[in-house]
């Protein structure tokens, strides 16, 4: 089994993030970035499947600038065999990032694609979803456990009532939540020889894709700071407050 892993190179999650003073947008200049928590979990999961003798290749891709070849080179060294770097330096929407990736799956013709649910920047929560209705394959979201069985793929989901498991026909794609698995650490040794691995580099135009944007970000701004609370002396004076100030009651 081949699986694909799409990464993606985003602002780093300990980083306190700054709005432009112009509001234009979100400041990344001299920013620590990484690769979006939800992909490492992919690309664990990815490796894991590999070890248990269920995946004999895995093949990283991210769509990005040049500089997103560290976050492939981190996802080569967790354990990845190559990678794919789709290059463009502007803003990708999900649509697009879907139908570079449904390219990328034509072309290398994977049994299995596994990626973040939501990446950390826009939390759009939608590639996934799109990449599966382009190709017409079947799709498990929110995976917190999967198992492969033959050609058939079982995907236990996180959903508001609880937990529900699906059971998968593949070739499949699934996008991974927080709790299906715990990233590994990349080992020095390993680091190393991630510098030797390929590393293909792709344009959109090659998938035949535009990607130029549909939609327009007018303004960035920073939400409001929490206001300060205040005291009450009685139960009938929060009971007043909350129905003639606040208006909740």
């Amino acid at each position: 089994m081949k699986i694909l892993v799409p990464v993606k190179r985003v602002v780093d999650y300990n980083v306190k993030i700054r709005v432009r003073s112009d509001g234009s947008g979100v400041e990344l200049a001299n920013v620590k970035m990484a690769m979006n928590p939800f992909d490492e979990i992919a690309v664990e999961e990815a490796i894991r499947l590999k070890e248990a003798g269920v995946a004999d290749e895995i093949i990283a891709v991210s769509i990005g600038p040049q500089q997103a070849q560290e976050t492939l080179r981190t996802a080569l060294a967790m354990g990845a065999d190559r990678a794919i770097l789709i290059k463009t330096d502007g803003v990708v929407e999900p649509l697009a990032v879907a139908k570079l990736l449904k390219g990328v799956a034509e072309a290398e013709g994977p049994s299995l694609i596994i990626l973040g649910k939501q990446a950390i920047d826009d939390d759009a929560n939608q590639t996934g979803q799109m990449l599966a209705a382009l190709l017409g394959w079947a799709q498990g979201t929110f995976a917190s456990k999967v198992e492969v069985e033959g050609e058939r793929l079982k995907v236990t989901r996180e959903v508001d009532g609880g937990l529900q498991t699906v059971d998968l026909k593949l070739p499949a794609i699934v996008t991974t939540d927080l709790r299906l698995n715990q990233p590994r650490y990349a080992s020095l040794p390993n680091i190393m020889k991630a510098k030797k691995k390929p590393l293909d580099e792709k344009a959109p135009a090659d998938f035949g894709v535009d990607v130029t944007p549909r939609l327009t970000v007018l303004k960035t701004e920073e939400p409001q700071g929490r206001k300060a609370g205040v005291k009450v002396g009685s139960v009938a004076e929060l009971v007043d407050k909350l129905k003639n100030e606040a208006g909740i009651i």
